[in-house]
């Protein structure tokens, strides 16, 4: 196991454990969190927790060119439901994803020093956040970093309304132009929109 000093710098991704932990430690400044997003690592850790960087193998992602919607979706999206907005409510989201209620999760991964972390990523560019809006309710969203180079790393997204996540998504990545979507990790949800696992090398390669 690998423990991270004040140099931001990493192992090689190849060092990670079998189920992806890469290094221990370190800091969540904005220096170090895109050093590592660029080299395909990621923090996820619980409060009173180490920070914990990981990189596993194989990775979840999706190409928008293989985005699947389903014919209900595509129905939703016809009527202009929900109103999209980009980089409106950057603290509201987060916020939001922090606190909504996960089945199988007793707490949450979005620390307040992530929170804070993240929303320096953001004044900076490169965290970007996703509302999805019905009247003036912030009703669903989604935040992620934005390499600048053609990959979108997705961190986390809510819903209050049913689909409303599902309805932000979808109109970000049809509106955008990524290349990749870095989903992390598994879900069903995101595999029932056409993400799947590739090797972590063939990730890396696209970075």
């Amino acid at each position: 196991m690998h423990f991270l000093d004040q140099r931001i710098e990493f192992p090689d991704v190849s060092k990670a454990t079998h189920d992806g932990l890469l290094a221990v430690g370190g800091d969540l400044s904005p220096e170090r969190l895109l050093h590592a997003y660029s080299r395909g690592i990621f923090p996820w850790f619980e409060e009173g927790e180490a920070i914990l960087w990981w990189s596993p193998d194989p990775r979840f992602v999706l190409f928008p060119n293989e985005l699947k919607v389903s014919k209900s979706m595509k129905q939703l999206l016809k009527t202009s439901k929900f109103q999209i907005t980009i980089n409106e409510q950057f603290e509201q989201v987060i916020s939001h994803c922090a606190n909504i209620k996960r089945d199988g999760q007793a707490g949450t991964w979005i620390t307040s020093e992530m929170k804070t972390s993240y929303l320096k990523l953001h004044e900076l560019g490169y965290a970007t956040s996703v509302e999805v809006w019905e009247g003036d309710e912030l009703v669903g969203g989604l935040y992620g970093i934005d390499l600048k180079n053609g990959m979108f790393c997705g961190e986390s997204m809510f819903a209050l309304k049913s689909n409303a996540s599902k309805y932000g998504f979808i109109s970000f990545i049809q509106q955008s132009n990524f290349k990749l979507i870095d989903c992390q990790i598994h879900t069903p949800h995101l595999e029932s929109l056409g993400a799947k696992l590739i090797p972590r090398q063939e990730f890396i390669s696209f970075l």
